[in-house]
């Protein structure tokens, strides 16, 4: 899955979104998985980081002037809530100031969580880097007046053409924006129809259109909330493909340093291991053996009896002396 996202999507983090920073992390363990290609023009990376400061400055400033009124009627005054709210109005402003002083620590320091995750996220991406003749055809492109632009600028048009030559043909490219240059002139929640279909003439394939990373990930993977849940049901899926002993071995050493499966997950897991000749004719060994039946101990109470009786017919617990080496986990 090819990806692209905005500039003014990433800045979100650093002002006021409904988008959480959860949502970047399900990314970053999407790119390490390679489930998806992150592409981020050069042109993002220094909108980027021209940009940060300026929408952080905007927030800060906001925070600063929300205050809590300490204005009360003068009848107030005999009532033991007026007592317990003045107190409640000096902590939330002594809160506040602590607060302020450690955001400013942070932000100058580059270590807000959101600078952490969306640099991990740009480490793991494709850049693709300026060219002379890709700043010809966006010099072109907004001198016609093709879209994306904005008046005496032509970094969005830089953006488009870096796109349309780093994606292969053939290939779908799902596209994250909230910059009203890509919305249809008709209906703001579609892509644009000069866009669009210079897309579809040049490489043969479709733009899927968001507004915003929790759209994207509503569409694409509804059922995830946490970014170790995704990275969960992704390693169970390459449970699933194992093609080796060696590749089952990887996966299931990965999956056991997870915790708290759901009974959907740990039902699929078990589903797999006693349908996959490459789990099953290495299920004596001591490592997968422990694995197996370390899970089958703590989530019998949430396995199906149908399950559970194909697992124990396959399946024979290793016997362990006093002389065996302790489990390596």
């Amino acid at each position: 899955m090819n990806l692209f996202i905005d500039t003014n999507i990433y800045l979100k983090f650093y002002h006021f979104t409904n988008d959480e920073l959860e949502e970047l992390s399900k990314l970053i363990v999407l790119l390490k998985e390679e489930k998806i290609k992150l592409y981020i023009p050069k042109q993002v990376l220094n909108e980027f980081k021209r940009n940060r400061e300026v929408k952080i400055a905007d927030a800060l400033k906001k925070l600063k002037a929300e205050k809590l009124n300490n204005v009360f009627p003068v009848f107030c005054k005999e009532y033991g809530e007026y007592s317990e709210m003045k107190k409640a109005i000096s902590e939330y402003e002594k809160n506040k100031k602590e607060l302020l002083n450690k955001l400013t620590v942070s932000i100058e320091s580059y270590s807000l969580k959101a600078d952490m995750v969306i640099k991990n996220l740009f480490e793991q991406a494709n850049t693709i880097n300026y060219s002379e003749d890709l700043i010809e055809k966006s010099k072109l492109r907004y001198d016609l007046g093709n879209p994306p632009g904005k008046k005496q600028s032509y970094g969005d048009a830089l953006n488009w053409e870096s796109l349309l030559v780093s994606i292969e043909n053939g290939e779908d490219l799902y596209f994250l924006s909230d910059d009203k240059d890509y919305f249809s002139e008709i209906d703001n929640k579609q892509f644009n129809k000069f866009l669009e279909n210079e897309w579809q003439a040049s490489k043969k394939s479709d733009i899927i259109f968001y507004k915003s990373l929790s759209e994207f990930f509503k569409d694409k993977y509804p059922d995830i909330k946490l970014a170790s849940e995704l990275q969960k049901d992704i390693l169970i899926d390459k449970l699933e493909d194992s093609g080796s002993f060696k590749v089952a071995r990887t996966n299931l050493n990965r999956l056991f340093s997870f915790n708290n499966f759901t009974s959907n997950q740990i039902e699929k897991i078990f589903r797999i291991v006693c349908n996959n000749n490459q789990i099953y004719n290495i299920g004596s060994d001591f490592d997968i053996n422990y694995i197996l039946f370390s899970w089958c101990d703590e989530y019998c109470f949430i396995l199906s009896d149908e399950t559970t009786s194909l697992f124990q017919s396959r399946f024979r617990k290793n016997e362990y002396t006093d002389d065996d080496e302790d489990p390596p986990f």
